[in-house]
């Protein structure tokens, strides 16, 4: 019963919030417009100033872990790799190829990587490790997929080697870590009006988060495309926990470390799947579609890999 009460703990008050924000949408509160623009200051700002305090008030030798990096990163590629092939054997309907590879591998690791680190360890000094490991990757693996899989399209060009190149190079999250690093490793004392600031604006970067994933939630686009959907969100929220977490656990990695994994692992697919894939000439509908399910459906998977994480004093 206290595994199952710590599995609550951690995940029930993730999930109240984002509920939250649905009912605020659903009651007129909020309306798409400032939905967009929620997820664009939370994505621009809020969260990376919040990467910048945790990494930045951490001692960077003691937090650094290369072998844990070089676990999230293959685990990531593996995952990656295994997906498309799979789907280019089993998927016939080459229309919704690139969205479902997509779909299957993609994650909310800095959302809620974040949200769940601080909400049971009260930092998420670890989650940025996953991250920059991760999120890199996501993108350049995205760019490529959905670039050979667009209708009518002849492969991956120079415009979207670019547009990947500069995607990674300009992502927030991205820079938010690398500056908190050079914090860190230089042992930079921040005056006290900068660091109050930052950490005025870094409070704000979970709730609004999660407030915005919940008032995006739509659940009519959740019945199209139900097959590869409910295909996609068994890989996304229960096949590769399945197969990783078990080696993760053989490799030594425990607490912080494992739930960092498992975030990186059982994920809901983030938004901005749908966001790109429209973008790059897809259709969309099966993207959305499983943004609505992996989100509905996590706050019972992750709820049941934190108790068996739990049972099995991994954490």
């Amino acid at each position: 019963m206290d595994n199952l009460i710590f599995s609550l703990n951690a995940t029930i008050p993730i999930f109240l919030v984002m509920v939250a924000g649905y009912l605020f949408r659903r009651a007129g509160f909020v309306d798409d417009g400032f939905v967009k623009t929620l997820n664009s200051f939370n994505y621009k700002v809020t969260l990376p100033v919040l990467l910048v305090v945790d990494i930045s008030e951490a001692d960077f030798y003691a937090v650094w872990d290369t072998r844990f990096v070089l676990f999230c990163f293959l685990v990531t590629l593996v995952c990656i790799l295994a997906i498309v092939l799979l789907t280019k054997l089993f998927l016939k309907d080459k229309s919704i190829q690139g969205e479902f590879m997509q779909a299957s591998y993609r994650g909310s690791a800095a959302v809620l990587g974040v949200a769940f680190m601080q909400n049971i360890y009260g930092t998420s000094a670890i989650a940025p490790l996953m991250i920059l490991a991760t999120v890199p990757l996501y993108n350049v693996a995205a760019v490529m997929i959905l670039s050979f899989t667009a209708p009518g399209s002849n492969g991956l060009d120079k415009k979207s080697i670019k547009k990947s190149i500069k995607g990674v190079a300009t992502n927030p999250i991205i820079w938010g870590i690398f500056i908190g690093m050079i914090i860190s490793v230089a042992r930079i004392e921040l005056p006290f009006i900068v660091n109050k600031t930052m950490h005025n604006f870094s409070v704000l970067a979970t709730p609004l988060a999660l407030i915005g994933l919940g008032a995006g939630f739509e659940g009519r686009k959740a019945i199209a495309r139900i097959k590869p959907t409910v295909i996609s969100t068994l890989i996304k929220l229960f096949i590769l926990p399945a197969i990783f977490l078990p080696i993760a656990a053989s490799m030594g990695f425990r607490d912080e470390k494992m739930v960092a994994i498992l975030i990186m692992l059982g994920a809901p697919t983030t938004v901005s799947c749908y966001i790109m894939s429209k973008n790059m000439g897809h259709e969309g509908v099966l993207s959305s579609s499983c943004v609505v399910a992996t989100t509905f459906l996590s706050s019972v998977f992750i709820t049941l890999w934190l108790y068996l994480l739990k049972s099995y004093n991994l954490i």
